[in-house]
């Protein structure tokens, strides 16, 4: 394995070197790479992170050893639960669900013009979903199914297998599921809709998904709260 010279006088491996079945699987993105760098940057002496930083890249690799094939933000996701298990001493729940958010949430910042609250908007959102779904179907890796759409009623669908969760039970990892999961419902948040969730495919068969604006009289009945284990969740 090569490597090159960093700034601090020791070596840097590079992404491409890491060893992993790249047939199977795919390498953290680089805003992830970019994240985890910069917290390790927050916790660790300038001389200290190129060695933190090669850690979390080898503890990815050594979680896709033995996983099965998956796609999109899971790896991302991964890649997170790495830099958890290798900086958990300096690390926090917030910290977590703050990286997640980072990743997540600045492509809905760019869509706040829409409004839920909106039927235009709220079918549109239906198509997105529906959209979603086919492509769970043609990759078969998260198991997804949504509701038909009625007018005037919140939006409905559900997973009933999710990569990430299995991923965190198989490793010990589901403590840290909620930092991870609570990004659903500031995402719905910034498009003037809310999610309403009861369960998760962590501690449930399922993750729900029932969304509405953020006016709608449905929220009542459903007031959110966060669980013993962090979660964001709903009555």
């Amino acid at each position: 394995m090569h490597a090159r010279k960093n700034k601090e006088g020791g070596n840097q491996m590079k992404d491409n070197e890491l060893l992993f079945d790249r047939k199977s699987h795919v390498l953290y993105s680089k805003p992830c790479k970019k994240e985890i760098r910069a917290k390790i940057a927050l916790h660790y002496p300038e001389a200290e992170r190129e060695a933190i930083w090669e850690q979390v890249q080898r503890q990815y690799a050594v979680f896709l050893s033995d996983w099965r094939n998956g796609v999109g933000g899971t790896y991302d996701c991964i890649a997170i639960m790495s830099y958890y298990v290798v900086c958990k001493a300096v690390t926090s729940f917030r910290e977590i669900e703050e990286m997640e958010e980072n990743l997540i949430l600045p492509i809905f910042r760019r869509l706040k013009f829409v409004d839920c609250n909106k039927p235009f908007w709220r079918k549109l959102m239906y198509k997105a979903f529906v959209r979603s779904k086919s492509g769970c179907d043609k990759w078969h890796d998260y198991e997804m199914a949504v509701a038909p759409y009625e007018t005037d009623k919140p939006i409905y669908y559900e997973f009933t297998a999710c990569p990430a969760a299995e991923f965190a039970i198989k490793h010990g990892l589901t403590d840290i599921m909620p930092a991870l999961c609570n990004v659903d419902f500031a995402s719905m948040e910034l498009l003037h809709a809310r999610l309403v969730r009861t369960t998760t495919c962590v501690d449930g068969c399922r993750c729900d998904y029932t969304i509405c604006g953020n006016k709608d009289p449905y929220l009542k009945e459903h007031p959110e709260y966060r669980d013993e284990k962090g979660y964001r969740r709903n009555k």
